[in-house]
């Protein structure tokens, strides 16, 4: 693996930063980050919406010799075709070392209380937590996940709320795709899940959950590879895929298929903007819809399998 890596940073209204990270991320195939440019408080509570922010993508080759840049410039040009107060601004280009990316997230990630059971700490930090507090510990690496972003977020809080409404004694299995860190995957163990598999297009990602289940004392409970969707032949009682919206619609037979009857889906990583994608890229496998979640711009989206008859 590289030892430095190309940082490509687009600075822009933050009223298209959802839209322009998600694009870059399917570009780059790796985590993308944000920063707001307007903090100046003692709280995170008192930190007003930014109206500028720049979003950073990541390539482990030069963009520009890779064409990477061309595509990411037709991208900020469209957006600012589209909104009337965007003023377009070239993005630019700097390196950094792998070790200075998969380290700098570490100052603001602190334990998150997810749900109502539910503490994520990093791996790094000690705490003391209370009799009702149920703890993961992380350490995302260049892994997607540590509980704090939406898409996450919504999926811990969702998974806890469908394994608290199961039978007495029924332990379900699950299927985590896309598992990033693996911070799903683990949530679904501490929460009652029986067999979990967390499966990841990235080996990277899958090294990191691997890390994290270890940690965590699970590694006897939770499978985690690469898998291709379309290679597992089991079924589950859970499904949780988040993962973005155009992927969710691609695999959406495979889901489907990997379903047990009265199996729950939760299908994540969606713009609400793509609701209408995604809904209607499900419309067509007879699925109980169950509910749609929001938190911030994103979305997440409960269907249900119909019980066999």
């Amino acid at each position: 693996m590289s030892n430095k890596w190309f940082e490509v940073s687009c600075h822009i209204p933050a009223i298209v930063a959802d839209n322009l990270a998600a694009q870059l991320t399917t570009l780059s195939g790796n985590g993308v980050c944000t920063e707001n440019l307007q903090v100046d408080a003692f709280s995170t509570s008192e930190i007003p919406e930014s109206t500028l922010i720049t979003v950073k993508a990541y390539f482990s080759e030069p963009p520009e010799t890779a064409g990477y840049m061309n595509e990411i410039r037709t991208i900020l040009e469209q957006l600012a075709a589209e909104e009337p107060l965007y003023s377009y601004e070239p993005p630019t280009v700097s390196t950094v070392q792998t070790e200075d990316w998969s380290n700098s997230w570490k100052v603001n990630f602190k334990p998150l209380r997810v749900g109502r059971r539910l503490l994520i700490v990093p791996s790094w930090e000690e705490i003391e937590p209370t009799a009702d507090e149920t703890v993961l510990r992380i350490d995302p690496g260049m892994a997607f996940g540590t509980g704090g972003h939406e898409t996450t977020r919504l999926c811990l809080e969702l998974l806890e709320e469908i394994l608290n409404d199961m039978p007495t004694m029924t332990v379900p299995s699950l299927l985590d795709l896309g598992t990033g860190s693996g911070i799903l995957a683990m949530a679904a163990v501490k929460l009652g899940a029986g067999r979990v598999w967390g499966v990841d297009i990235d080996p990277l990602a899958v090294e990191v959950a691997t890390e994290n289940i270890a940690i965590n004392e699970l590694s006897d409970q939770i499978r985690c590879d690469t898998t291709p969707l379309e290679a597992i032949s089991e079924t589950f009682d859970i499904i949780l895929a988040n993962i973005l919206a155009e992927e969710l619609v691609r695999l959406s037979p495979a889901l489907i298929d990997r379903l047990e009857a009265g199996a729950s889906l939760v299908l994540s990583g969606i713009l609400a903007e793509k609701e209408s994608l995604v809904r209607e890229g499900f419309s067509h496998y007879g699925l109980e819809y169950v509910e749609t979640r929001h938190s911030g711009e994103w979305i997440a989206i409960h269907y249900r399998k119909q019980s066999e008859r």
